[in-house]
């Protein structure tokens, strides 16, 4: 029995590598001679980093960028040996993780230290440069970001607006050039949502929320990133705001694409294509993906809803594990593990008796 093991991150407990490991110990344990091919997978939110330099001989670089706070944190980026490509993980600067729920500040929270490690990536001269956007506590439509790039997003007095996505509602023009170190790069966002910048499936209605938006900042925030559509849209020649796509990150997807002429891409396309994701399926006898919640976004771009389709199309049998799943069709942690505070705490460890039980044949 040859199994793929291709979980995504269960947030805020398990990295997708931590979760790879955590199923395949537990496979080995009930059936010590099965094969396993571990592959932490990521669309392009936290993990996407370390997915692609395992997929592609790599070196991790890491420096101190800002935090969506303004707070010194370390960075890491990934270039690609033989491809001049290198690779960014938003979230390592901007990501809900570095932010504690208390902390969440949905009008100021910004994307400076993205900008920052764009910037470091750039030292190394690719000629493509890959962005995965997911997992952001920002709602600033990558004003920051560009701020860092050099850009001035001014009021009608002149002054430079202060960081978030709040002040935007303040902005008069656009004053910016691309830097050197950037022209000619082929900048590609990779992301697993679909969502525009603006409206009831926005960036900020639809992920405000999780950030610690209340609904009258996501009201806030959506005029603010309307606002700084229509400025872009005159200022900077490109029109963002029907982009599918946009409103990932808290519309650092479409600052990307109004700044620096990125494209937006299936972070999952972007990571199967570097990891032969196809091919492995093909020669797996049996597939195990999982997430944190496996619900109704996870099939519509997600790693575990794109797993399940792939293998179907394959005529794969596919098990999917979760610490939650609302709607059913996961094997869930509550299953081994029935206190709440257990499952996030020690979730590697009820993911392992999880899955040695599923392949001992008692789940």
């Amino acid at each position: 029995m040859r199994v793929l093991v291709a979980p995504q991150e269960f947030k805020g407990s398990l990295t997708a590598e931590e979760a790879a490991d955590a199923i395949a110990a537990g496979i080995v344990d009930a059936q010590p001679g099965w094969a396993i091919d571990r592959l932490p997978m990521s669309d392009g939110g936290p993990g996407f980093i370390d997915a692609m330099r395992r997929a592609v001989r790599g070196d991790t670089h890491g420096d101190v960028v800002h935090d969506a706070l303004g707070r010194r944190v370390l960075g890491r980026y990934v270039t690609l040996r033989g491809r001049a490509t290198a690779v960014v993980e938003a979230a390592q600067a901007n990501g809900l993780a570095h932010v504690g729920p208390e902390e969440r500040d949905a009008l100021r929270a910004d994307t400076f230290g993205v900008g920052e490690l764009i910037l470091l990536a750039m030292e190394h001269r690719p000629a493509t440069l890959l962005v995965g956007v997911g997992g952001s506590a920002t709602t600033d439509g990558g004003a920051g970001m560009a701020r860092a790039l050099g850009a001035r997003l001014l009021d009608a007095a002149g002054d430079d607006l202060e960081p978030g996505g709040g002040a935007l509602t303040r902005l008069d023009r656009i004053e910016w050039k691309r830097p050197g170190a950037i022209t000619g790069v082929d900048v590609v966002v990779a992301t697993d949502v679909t969502n525009p910048l603006t409206g009831a499936n926005g960036a900020a209605f639809v992920f405000g929320p999780q950030k610690g938006a209340t609904p009258e900042q996501c009201a806030t925030l959506d005029a603010a990133l309307a606002h700084f559509a229509a400025v872009a849209r005159r200022d900077r020649g490109v029109d963002v705001e029907p982009l599918p796509g946009a409103g990932a990150a808290g519309g650092l997807a479409a600052g990307l694409v109004a700044f620096l002429g990125a494209r937006v891409e299936s972070g999952f396309d972007v990571v199967s294509a570097a990891t032969n994701l196809p091919a492995r399926l093909a020669a797996a006898d049996q597939v195990v993906t999982g997430e944190g919640s496996f619900d109704g976004q996870s099939r519509q771009g997600k790693v575990t809803g794109r797993v399940l389709e792939l293998a179907a199309e394959m005529g794969k049998p596919c098990m999917v594990f979760a610490g939650r799943a609302p709607g059913g069709g996961a094997r869930t942690l509550d299953e081994v593990e029935d206190d709440p505070g257990r499952r996030m705490n020690e979730a590697a460890r009820a993911l392992r008796e999880l899955a040695r039980r599923w392949a001992a044949g008692q789940v």
